[in-house]
């Protein structure tokens, strides 16, 4: 039973101190208490914040829909353009066909044509079209150009590259509204 009062003492006193020092700590440090001067000021710095961050947010959203707004008008046009790229397609092989012949109505008719067929496309240039160029021997890349079939190729230098366009391709501005459509060998 000593030996338990012994160590109850002990723990005792162990507490004691500890609770001391602890209250010397809490003694220690001063209770900082605000002035109602320091309290607006600290609410004036957070609501500052809170304007400034709001002002850099609506910055960037009037950005944003600026960028989008002009991303827009660029391809306003693009399912229009995209309804009259076949009748290209035909200007295009109606002037193959027509050029075949040697009638002299038939050269009358193919100065009409071709007079039609500019001023379309001058037309459609003018609100952004481009050809995509791409032609025979250039390296396929699938990135501007659709591969319908493969073919066998004409000689080993064309193994792996255009051997024919089939069907021209089209961009707007810096997107490609139709990909051109080709054979490639193999």
């Amino acid at each position: 039973m000593n030996q338990e009062n012994t160590e109850n003492m002990e723990k005792e006193i162990i507490d004691n101190e500890v609770s001391s020092a602890q209250n010397q700590e809490q003694a220690e440090i001063p209770v900082v208490e605000m002035t109602n001067e320091e309290k607006l000021e600290e609410e004036l710095a957070k609501e500052k914040d809170k304007f400034l961050r709001l002002f850099a947010e609506f910055e960037n959203f009037k950005k944003r829909t600026a960028k989008e707004r002009m991303d827009l008008f660029k391809t306003a046009n693009q399912e229009v353009l995209q309804a009259i790229l076949p009748v290209l397609d035909d200007f295009d092989r109606a002037l193959i066909q027509i050029t075949k012949s040697d009638t002299t109505e038939e050269q009358i008719l193919l100065k009409g044509v071709e007079l039609i067929h500019e001023k379309l496309k001058s037309t459609l240039v003018s609100k952004g079209l481009e050809q995509v160029e791409i032609k025979t021997g250039d390296d396929f890349n699938a990135d501007f150009a659709e591969a319908i079939t493969q073919i066998p190729a004409p000689s080993d230098d064309l193994k792996g590259k255009i051997v024919d366009v089939i069907e021209k391709g089209y961009k707007l501005g810096d997107k490609i509204i139709r990909f051109p459509k080709v054979i490639i060998g193999q």
